[in-house]
């Protein structure tokens, strides 16, 4: 090192549940003049994001605990952005099958690895580093808004190739029906506040109950219903793939699940509405 880089203590947040291997990366790290704090687990790592500093984090993926070194990982790319961030995982084949996590951590290395070529890997990334513009994150209500034209668009390109759904003739617009309204309503419920213990916080949509009718006027089947609403899940986490980059992974679980909710009330409201109104078609 140079005398510069030499002066310079950088703190490295190093993450594990293995004592074992948190003891021999600290000796090799301090070794390098690191100043290094260490967490054995990730309710402890995230408590040392939110109240210290840290020029680098080194995380292991897998942990027994609840939540794993991609959390911690989001955790401090969110909260100290400029951080270097390095994600450690037993599995060789992380690197295809996990691209989406090197959106959020600089590097991903493979376990087994030596000390010495880590902690030096380390060194020479923290001290050629440049603070780089990371591109503003974005929710998934936000992206379905941004997003909403082409959602459909895709969607009508799937309900095209559907044997089933094809089975009536409609112009684009009608096989559509409802649906840009539809997407809206998951929106607005994507932006509401956190979900509370109730079993469902699905939101009433006049979309759906006029979608549920029109479909039966259409002569669509029960079942045709339920094709297109799991299409239409298909394409909006298709559509969150292609928008990983600008996505905010810190409220991605949360809003799935919110989004595979609100999706099964809005078919429910439909069914209904398509029941009913079928009901009263019989009567007349």
């Amino acid at each position: 090192m140079t005398a510069t880089e030499a002066s310079a203590v950088h703190r490295v947040l190093l993450v594990d549940d293995d004592s074992a291997v948190l003891a021999m990366m600290i000796q090799g790290l301090e070794r390098k003049k690191f100043e290094v704090v260490a967490a054995s687990s990730v309710t402890e790592a995230l408590r040392r994001i939110a109240t210290e500093s840290f020029d680098v984090l080194i995380t292991d993926l897998h942990m027994p605990d609840p939540g794993d070194g991609f959390t911690v990982v989001s955790a401090m790319r969110h909260s100290q952005p400029n951080a270097l961030t390095l994600l450690v995982s037993g599995y060789p084949d992380v690197q295809g099958a996990m691209a989406a996590i090197l959106l959020e951590a600089d590097e991903i290395v493979i376990k087994p690895f030596e000390i010495g070529r880590l902690t030096e890997l380390v060194r020479e990334r923290v001290v050629h580093r440049k603070p780089s513009k990371r591109a503003d994150k974005e929710s998934v209500g936000a992206i379905l808004l941004r997003c909403s034209n082409s959602i459909v668009e895709a969607w009508l390109a799937r309900a095209k190739r559907s044997s089933e759904l094809n089975l009536i003739p409609l112009s684009d617009q009608e096989r559509t029906g409802h649906l840009p309204r539809l997407v809206e309503d998951l929106a607005l419920r994507l932006s509401r506040p956190a979900a509370t213990d109730k079993d469902s916080d699905a939101i009433f949509s006049a979309a759906a109950v006029a979608h549920g009718k029109l479909r039966f006027r259409q002569g669509y089947t029960p079942a045709m219903l339920v094709h297109e609403s799991r299409i239409l899940q298909v394409t909006i986490f298709g559509t969150l793939q292609i928008n990983l980059e600008s996505l905010d992974f810190s409220l991605l679980l949360p809003d799935v699940m919110t989004i595979a909710d609100e999706v099964d009330a809005q078919l429910t409201q439909s069914m209904d509405s398509y029941m009913k109104t079928m009901g009263k078609s019989a009567a007349a």
